[in-house]
């Protein structure tokens, strides 16, 4: 069988040992690297898919403290645990998690499973997040590959195209699995995806602070700025979404969660203000949206400042009103609280954004 790289056997060790020496110096102290905990390791990757890591890091600190083991995470109402993510984004993560960790209280003994099919098996776990876990928490030699290690492996070997593509994605997953130092599996899967974030960056790599450039076809072609190939980017979609803020004496506020509110508000399932995707006349739209979904009709409705607001490859208009009611109305899909205490509650960014412009105006 042909190797998946040029590499011979004493070629590729003085390529593991390299990386793998440049990690123990330069790795970043983040808080998921401190043990080998697996729950604590799960949390972490499951954040970090698709979410920068300054971003997670305070929200990792707090789903520990509350859930410092898949028990307690199985035992919570998924209401907590969207609350305790709510602003992190990409909302099916925390559904997927809570329904896995009630499957590994349920058959797993409570501690995530040592191999990969029973992995593969937990709802949201793919092949990146179950190479992951298993090596670093149980040193399995099974190689991660995600977009920035398929960005090293690429420029290593010339792999021109779009890597996710599925024959270049094959051979990446090859030459992942090829190069993983198997007596050291879960430091050299970080090792590779801390390369690919700190120093074989997409636009500007550093090939000089690069510990295995030597071995870079890439670099060595001249190539290093042509691979990978760049994605052709989905066009963006502008989206206008008006929102009513009900408001009483008290300053309190209504949030509704019912069937057909969501899917073009974009609220992500969750605790949201009225609202409803408008084009030309916002007020009117939002209005006749009130009485058709709450059978309520404002007295008035208050227009309050503009929010910007980003979802994959929509660029959100947020348009808050803000409607002074005497009683707010009482409806079995609502929840009436104060405006203040709006985060007690699950509720997205936009939400929050949305009842920013209503503090503002009290």
């Amino acid at each position: 069988m042909r190797r998946p790289t040029p590499l011979s056997p004493r070629n590729l060790a003085a390529f593991q040992r390299r990386l793998l020496d440049w990690f123990r110096k330069h790795q970043r102290d983040l808080p998921w690297r401190r043990n080998k905990e697996p729950h604590r390791i799960w949390v972490a990757e499951v954040m970090l898919q698709q979410t920068r890591i300054a971003a997670v890091v305070p929200y990792y600190h707090r789903f520990l403290r509350r859930f410092p083991n898949v028990e307690s995470l199985a035992r919570a109402s998924q209401e907590d645990v969207l609350r305790l993510w709510s602003g992190l984004g990409y909302y099916r993560r925390a559904r997927n998690m809570h329904r896995a960790a009630r499957q590994i209280v349920a058959h797993h003994g409570g501690r995530f499973p040592r191999d990969l099919g029973s992995a593969l098996q937990l709802p949201g776990t793919g092949r990146y997040t179950a190479a992951a876990v298993l090596s670093i928490a149980y040193d399995a030699p099974v190689a991660v590959l995600d977009g920035n290690v398929a960005r090293v492996l690429a420029r290593i070997g010339a792999v021109r195209g779009n890597v996710h593509a599925p024959r270049h994605w094959r051979k990446l997953s090859d030459m992942a699995q090829h190069f993983l130092a198997a007596d050291a599996p879960g430091n050299w899967n970080q090792a590779m995806m801390e390369l690919g974030e700190t120093v074989c960056a997409p636009q500007s790599p550093r090939c000089g602070a690069c510990p295995i450039s030597r071995w870079c076809q890439a670099r060595r072609l001249g190539l290093t700025h042509r691979i990978p190939a760049r994605q052709l980017k989905r066009a963006s979609v502008n989206v206008k979404l008006a929102a009513a803020i009900l408001r009483d004496p008290r300053g309190q506020t209504i949030l509704v969660k019912y069937p057909g509110a969501h899917e073009h508000a974009l609220f992500s399932r969750m605790w949201q203000f009225p609202a409803v995707e408008v084009s030309r006349q916002p007020k009117a739209e939002l209005a006749r949206h009130l009485r058709e979904t709450m059978g309520f009709t404002p007295q008035s409705l208050e227009a309050l400042p503009e929010a910007r607001h980003g979802v994959t490859f929509r660029r959100i208009t947020l348009l808050p009103f803000l409607a002074r009611v005497r009683q707010l109305p009482k409806l079995a899909y609502a929840r009436i609280l104060p405006l203040s205490q709006i985060s007690e509650l699950p509720v997205s960014s936009a939400t929050r954004k949305i009842a920013a412009a209503a503090v503002v105006a009290r």
